[in-house]
């Protein structure tokens, strides 16, 4: 997905950020992205040294896994069935809206970052 979508509409310049899922870190992975953003990634074991778990810039972490926990779990899972439902419908509540607001939170949180020249910060 990466290769074949998501990187053909990335800017020239563009520095990629790797969040710390162990596959992702495959060898296979690591070396696509080394040739694809030469000096320009970010993440465990890239040339660009970042901050390892960085929630408040990340969206899934500072959003999206909340989000999902409260909805899924908002009544009891009885079965893996019931549970694949859960996540199901929850995809389909994750309205443009949702993503306008999140969006909006890693724009003022982006901005936080800036303004202390990337020094450490938390935000709740």
């Amino acid at each position: 997905m990466l290769q074949l979508y998501a990187v053909p509409q990335f800017p020239e310049d563009v520095i990629f950020q790797q969040d710390g899922a162990p596959p992702h870190y495959d060898n296979i992975v690591h070396a696509f992205l080394d040739t694809t953003f030469p000096e320009r990634c970010i993440g465990r074991g890239a040339v660009m040294a970042w901050p390892p778990l960085s929630p408040d810039i990340t969206p899934l972490d500072f959003s999206l896994w909340g989000y999902a926990k409260q909805h899924v779990y908002s009544e009891r899972i009885n079965g893996i069935n019931h549970l694949k439902q859960r996540i199901t419908d929850l995809i389909h509540s994750v309205t443009p809206d949702v993503l306008i607001r999140v969006w909006e939170e890693l724009d003022y949180r982006l901005d936080v970052c800036r303004a202390t020249n990337g020094g450490h910060i938390e935000l709740r």
